[in-house]
């Protein structure tokens, strides 16, 4: 349940300006200021329901932008290496192995910034 909270909030920060004001306003207020659907719904004068429906269609969207484009996806395989990177640098022993893997991490990531 935290990942996916994790994971939605990743993509609302990626993706929120290809989102129209209203699915913004909504999403922001129900995953980052905790309203609920009626509090929203009160804010709005619309339904529970509709309410509901917003945020689906909403993160229907955001699913479908990460399929399209894969910001989210390249996002935590950067933050993979990084950690990988991180904990070989905080080794005090550096092996060749270690060289040599820092030096493919550091082309896997300008490999996946440049695509």
């Amino acid at each position: 349940m935290l990942d996916q909270l994790n994971r939605i909030n990743l993509l609302f920060d990626i993706y929120s300006p290809l989102l129209t004001e209203r699915q913004q306003e909504v999403l922001h207020l129900y995953f980052s200021d905790d309203y609920s659907l009626g509090e929203i719904a009160a804010e709005y004068s619309i339904s529970r329901q509709a309410v509901y429906d917003l945020i689906q269609r909403a993160l229907g969207s955001l699913d479908k932008f990460e399929q399209k484009l894969g910001l989210y996806r390249l996002f935590n395989d950067q933050q993979k290496l990084l950690t990988e990177a991180e904990s070989l640098l905080t080794d005090k022993m550096m092996t060749e192995y270690k060289v040599k893997r820092l030096k493919e991490i550091i082309s896997d990531l300008r490999s996946s910034n440049e695509q």
